[in-house]
């Protein structure tokens, strides 16, 4: 049954709602907020878009069948990763706190509160490996400004990306110049750093996508590598491209490594979560789309086999750059493009060590942020170096860079994202969830029990198949 109040009943309680927004602001302890719904989605957005989906997507979508892998992978965002991310949501909202802090809080005496740190120390190595391939778009903008690619052909452009790698002195400058970048917009705070950034940033990157893709689309030949995006052959599909899809819409959406907690802290209560969760994945989704549409009919209009892997930005395109006309101008915006996405990224990471040094150990901002910075720091030399001064350093046979992104994509962060959805669904409960998503019931949540079923069993189940898969216990 549904009980529904009196029109005026209904009327008072939604404006006291709002009416008490500010004494419910009080209540963060000072924290700052976001101070508009589009800097809320922009900001969350921009910590799920990154490289994720301009830079792997398009090449693990070529490897898994092109548009039947597209079509997989929206499902998932949609059915596994937008539930998922309310989990988060709802989490750091309610809590108002750090990922640690938030756990902390909402399970006192608890050991649930491991998972935040689990997320903090993901935050660490994510962003020491995430900033040392950062780096690499800003060696590769400097390549494009320079006319640097010009000349060389696919042989040469490998080497001359192998060469970079593995010397010691440019992987080490570009990576503390994208830190310091991240760095100088965390220490402006949430309102003047995050979202006024990311309000920029944000369209800018959709701008230089769209630029991209009408280049591209208007290639001769190119159709050919729209139809490779869009006319689906579910006959490549195999086991491991389910799952490869799967992991990709968890990596995408920056699902379980405590910056949507953080982030949602910073969200005002009067905020619809579920349409900001939609608006992120929608987001998401197109990025992936649009990066498809300008790099796929590119690769095909120049007689390239779509699943170039890894490789597909640093060596396939500077060929295709040099091949087209007015390539030296799209080359600059393909790496500004690169370099836009991943430090909106490099920030949603950073702040979730961030808060957590601010809230937990009582730091200033600016404190917190050299000190997580110089951290950080320690292991993204490493990274760096992981191919030059260091290539010979292998623990358990990986290199450090291939330890720490294996170890935070393959077992902290699906772990995150499993106990996360288990923590909402069994722990935390229908009812204080439902409070949340409802803003105190000043909403209807139609969603709530789709949300609550795939979070209590089809979520759980999906994770675990990624964890196993990805430590190799399972093999499909």
């Amino acid at each position: 049954m549904h009980f529904y109040l009196p029109v005026s009943r209904k009327r008072k309680r939604i404006s006291d709602f709002y009416f008490n927004r500010s004494i419910m602001m009080q209540e963060t302890n000072g924290r700052e907020l976001f101070g508009s719904r589009f800097g809320v989605i922009a900001a969350t957005a921009g910590s799920a878009i990154g490289l994720g989906n301009i830079w792997r997507f398009p090449y693990v979508a070529g490897e898994n069948g092109g548009a039947a892998f597209l079509l997989i992978y929206i499902g998932f965002v949609i059915v596994i990763g937008v539930p998922v991310m309310l989990s988060e949501f709802v989490i750091g909202r309610k809590a108002q706190q750090n990922a640690f802090g938030s756990f902390r809080k909402l399970a006192p005496g608890k050991p649930w509160y491991l998972i935040g740190l689990m997320g903090v120390v993901a935050a660490f190595m994510i962003l020491a490996f995430y900033t040392a391939v950062a780096g690499w778009t800003l060696e590769y903008l400097y390549q494009s400004l320079t006319n640097g690619f010009a000349g060389k052909d696919a042989a040469e452009l490998e080497m001359m990306f192998t060469e970079f790698q593995s010397s010691s002195f440019r992987p080490l400058l570009w990576f503390f110049v994208f830190m310091s970048l991240t760095a100088a917009i965390i220490m402006m705070g949430v309102k003047k750093g995050i979202e006024k950034s990311t309000k920029i940033l944000m369209p800018v990157m959709v701008l230089l996508l769209l630029i991209m893709a009408i280049r591209s689309v208007t290639l001769p030949g190119a159709m050919e590598g729209v139809k490779f995006l869009f006319k689906p052959d579910f006959s490549k599909i195999t086991t491991k491209s389910v799952l490869e899809a799967l992991g990709q819409s968890f990596f995408s959406l920056s699902i379980g490594m405590g910056t949507l907690i953080t982030y949602a802290s910073y969200v005002p209560k009067d905020n619809k979560l579920g349409n900001t969760a939609i608006s992120v994945a929608l987001a998401d989704s197109m990025v992936a789309i649009l990066a498809g549409l300008a790099i796929f009919p590119a690769v095909f209009a120049f007689g390239i086999a779509p699943g170039s892997g890894a490789g597909l930005v640093y060596i396939t395109l500077p060929n295709i750059f040099q091949q087209m006309m007015g390539g030296y101008i799209f080359s600059i915006l393909f790496f500004v493009l690169l370099g836009v996405a991943a430090l909106t990224s490099t920030i949603s990471v950073l702040e979730v060590i961030v808060a957590f040094f601010v809230e937990e150990l009582n730091l200033k901002r600016k404190a917190a942020t050299w000190i997580s910075v110089s951290l950080v720091s320690i292991l993204g030399v490493m990274s760096a170096l992981s191919w030059g001064a260091l290539s010979g350093w292998r623990i358990l046979g990986y290199s450090i860079f291939e330890l720490l992104d294996y170890t935070s994509a393959n077992i902290l962060l699906p772990l995150g994202g499993f106990f996360i959805v288990l923590f909402v669904a069994w722990f935390f409960g229908r009812e204080k969830a439902s409070m949340e998503l409802s803003n105190e019931g000043v909403l209807k949540i139609r969603f709530l029990p789709f949300f609550l079923f795939i979070i209590r069993f089809l979520a759980p189940i999906c994770i675990a198949f990624i964890f196993l898969q990805g430590i190799g216990i399972i093999k499909l």
